[in-house]
């Protein structure tokens, strides 16, 4: 079952990937014109579509914008995603060694302790993240713990002050305990 969960999420995001790339590289609607073969209207339908590139390069740099803050906006996703995909492999290689007869009652018991610490881990990432939202609204936030170490990504589009910063570190170590804490900004287009 969480094989096809896998697969089914991989191609939508390939597919997501592929139309993203399409609609940044097909021309916009008015970039084509139809030249009749008279020789009198081609020349006017000519001077028309000179007239309209300079709207319309105006029109497809904003899509380029728009594009971009999509992009950006949809970076934390991604990573999110990839986190989630990665935990969930690691988190079937468990639930094989637990359902193993192989196993030694001391293996199958690390490796349940090892999921409900996977699991805690998400959870407080996930409150963690929903609660430095809340203080500050902010347009998003990515905690990660890796190695002993948490992670705490924010999106905004001001720098963040000092004593955000501290009081962003305090959170973490109240949820984590004594950890080493790293707080990013991710500056966003204004």
């Amino acid at each position: 079952m969480l094989k096809k969960q896998t697969v089914w999420l991989l191609t939508m995001l390939s597919l997501m990937i592929v139309l993203s790339v399409y609609y940044m590289t097909s021309p916009s609607s008015g970039d084509l014109a139809y030249l009749p073969e008279d020789d009198d209207s081609a020349e006017e339908t000519a001077s028309d579509a000179s007239e309209n590139d300079d709207t319309d390069k105006n029109d497809s740099g904003a899509n380029v914008d728009d594009i971009s803050n999509l992009e950006e906006n949809q970076l934390f996703t991604s990573i999110r995603m990839e986190i989630r995909e990665e935990r969930s492999a690691a988190k079937e290689r468990l639930d094989d060694v637990v359902a193993s007869s192989s196993a030694s009652m001391d293996e199958k018991n690390e490796a349940k302790n090892k999921i409900n610490r996977m699991e805690e881990i998400s959870r407080k990432e996930k409150m963690l993240e929903q609660s430095i939202i809340a203080s500050a609204d902010y347009n998003d936030v990515l905690v990660r713990h890796e190695d002993d170490q948490v992670f705490v990504h924010v999106k905004d589009k001001e720098n963040l002050s000092n004593s955000e910063v501290v009081n962003m570190m305090q959170m973490v170590r109240d949820e984590f305990g004594n950890i080493e804490v790293k707080v990013d900004n991710q500056a966003m287009n204004k």
